[in-house]
């Protein structure tokens, strides 16, 4: 039996969750989310226009992270 794949999340306070490593991103259905970086930033807010990755908008006024 292999060794699982190494992968970090890191949360930041009112920011987006950092995932680093040997990840797979999926939709509610299953399919694989083409990620293009070894490192990539997740939405928390759900204010992002291109989920599940951050844009950034949990800096706008208003916009707080999911509990």
């Amino acid at each position: 039996m292999g060794t699982a794949p190494e992968v970090s999340i890191n949360t930041y306070p009112d920011g987006p969750l950092l995932v680093r490593g040997d990840y797979v991103v999926t939709d509610g259905k299953g399919n694989e989310i083409p990620a293009r970086r070894r490192t990539v930033a997740l939405c928390c807010c759900g204010g992002s226009s291109i989920k599940p990755w951050c844009d950034g908008s949990h800096k706008s006024p208003g916009c707080a992270p999911d509990p």
